[in-house]
C-alpha cells in the first residue's frame, strides 16, 4: 500500500510516560516521520542505524486513511485498513533534542524507523478494544497494549490531526506505546502480532 505522510502520536499510554518520567500532556502531541522511514516486514532483515547509540522499540497500532478528512467523519468511514507498527527511536539523541528544544527528526526519522506489520481490514471502532496487539522479542513478550487504554481515543485523534494538519487516502496514523520500551541489539528477532496473530516479524540489523 502506498504511504504518503506518517503522523505519530506522543505519550498516548500513561504507564509509557511515566515509565521516560514525562508528563500526560493535555492535547495530542503530534510528530512525523518522513514516509522513508516506512518498511514493511517479511520476517527478513530489518536495517537500522547503530552508529548513534541505543534504538528503541516502541510498538503501536497504525491505521491506514482511505480518503479524505471531513469534519465530523466516523473512523469506520476514515481509516480502510490497521496493522501494528514500531515507531524506532534513538533515545539518547531524542534525549539531547528534548533538552534543546529541538525537533525530533533526527531521533524518529532516520530510514526504516516505522516498520509495518501486514495491512488487516479495519473492523471498527466497535471492536477495536476487544483484543490486544503484543511484541515478542526473541520469543519473550516485551510490550503489550490495548486501544482502551490510550489517553486519546482514535476518533480524537484523526479528528486532532485531520482538522489541524489535514488527513488523505494514503496517510497513516501511529497512535503511541504502551508501557515496556527498551533497546533493540543486533541480531535480536521480534514479532508484532493482534489478538494473539503474528503480522510482521524480522531480524534487526545494526549497521555502524
Amino acid at each position: 500500500m502506498d504511504i504518503r505522510n506518517v503522523y505519530c502520536v506522543g505519550r498516548n499510554y500513561r504507564l509509557h510516560a511515566a515509565e521516560l518520567g514525562n508528563e500526560v500532556p493535555a492535547s495530542p502531541m503530534i510528530f512525523m516521520k518522513p514516509s522513508h522511514a516506512a518498511v514493511s516486514l517479511d520476517n527478513a532483515r530489518l536495517p537500522v542505524t547503530g552508529s548513534q547509540g541505543d534504538v528503541h522499540f516502541e510498538m503501536e497500532l497504525v491505521f491506514y486513511v482511505a480518503r479524505p478528512f471531513e469534519s465530523g467523519i466516523s473512523p469506520d468511514d476514515l481509516f480502510s485498513h490497521m496493522t501494528v507498527g514500531l515507531d524506532l527511536t534513538l533515545r539518547g539523541v531524542q534525549d539531547v533534542l528534548k533538552a534543546k528544544g529541538h525537533p525530533w527528526l533526527p531521533a524518529k526519522g532516520f530510514r526504516n524507523s516505522a516498520p509495518l506489520g501486514r495491512w488487516l481490514p479495519f473492523s471498527g471502532m466497535s471492536t477495536l478494544d476487544q483484543a490486544d496487539f503484543t511484541l515478542l522479542l526473541n520469543g519473550v513478550e516485551a510490550q503489550r497494549g490495548n486501544a482502551g487504554d490510550m489517553v486519546f481515543g482514535l476518533r480524537e485523534l484523526a479528528e486532532f490531526v485531520g482538522e489541524r494538519y489535514g488527513l488523505g487516502a494514503g496517510d497513516v496514523l501511529f497512535t503511541g506505546t504502551p508501557a515496556g520500551v527498551g533497546s533493540l541489539k543486533d541480531g535480536d528477532r521480534f514479532e508484532l502480532r493482534w489478538d494473539g496473530q503474528t503480522i510482521g516479524s524480522g531480524q534487526v540489523s545494526l549497521e555502524v
